[in-house]
């Protein structure tokens, strides 16, 4: 045999390494593919993962921000139980105050009454001393309603209605007797039919009710005769 002679059992040999590299070959394939799989899972996962990250950071960046209001809206709240506890013990006051305001009224009411009992005359819009003698007989009340309905004239101009009020009830209760107006056109008559001039005759007449018609030299006008006197 020459040495280009190969032996069956060489032949036989070299086939079976060539299975065993054609199977180790076809082993290889597989194991390289699984391996990418793995590494897109990998990928995958560390994506989803970080993704996971930032929403749960978000989630506790609203959770702190929730939490923040959270105690700001029980500070205010506090602040508010605070202001309604204040207003409650105001009230409380001013209920206090009042019941003793209604106290101290009827309190005066009661002692007002125990004065208009023992005094009668309290009750009267108008007083009078029977011992006070009338200066000018029939004319003093006269002039007195005639001043009370001047000043309710004057109240009601200047807008003060109270004191217009109390003033027009003290004249519906208290009619004038008409001896004031009687005697002012008794004297405008009788000056009319002298013509408004000081005669002797009507200066006598005016001495004997004491009006006077002078002063200082000059004798008055007629208007300021009677403004004087009536």
């Amino acid at each position: 045999m020459n040495e280009n002679s190969v032996s069956v059992e060489e032949m036989m040999g070299n086939v079976e390494e060539a299975a065993e590299n054609a199977e180790a070959a076809e082993e290889a394939v597989p194991a390289d593919i699984e391996l990418d799989v793995q590494k897109v899972v990998v990928e995958e996962l560390a994506a989803e993962k970080a993704a996971l990250e930032l929403k749960a950071g978000a989630l506790e960046e609203r959770l702190a921000g929730l939490q923040s209001e959270a105690a700001d809206l029980s500070g205010k709240l506090a602040a508010a139980n605070g202001r309604i506890a204040e207003l409650e013990n105001c009230i409380a006051s001013g209920k206090a105050r009042e019941a003793e305001l209604e106290r101290k009224i009827a309190a005066y009411e009661l002692q007002e009454s125990d004065i208009q009992a023992r005094n009668p005359n309290q009750l009267a819009l108008l007083d009078r001393d029977t011992e006070l003698p009338d200066r000018f007989p029939g004319e003093t009340r006269d002039h007195i309603l005639e001043i009370i309905a001047e000043a309710r004239d004057v109240a009601e101009q200047q807008g003060r209605r109270r004191r217009a009020q109390l003033l027009e009830s003290v004249l519906k209760a208290n009619e004038p007797s008409g001896n004031l107006q009687k005697k002012r056109d008794t004297f405008l008559k009788f000056m009319d039919e002298h013509h408004n001039v000081l005669t002797g005759e009507v200066i006598a007449e005016l001495e004997k009710y004491g009006i006077t018609y002078r002063e200082g030299g000059q004798n008055l006008l007629l208007d300021e005769i009677i403004n004087r006197t009536y």
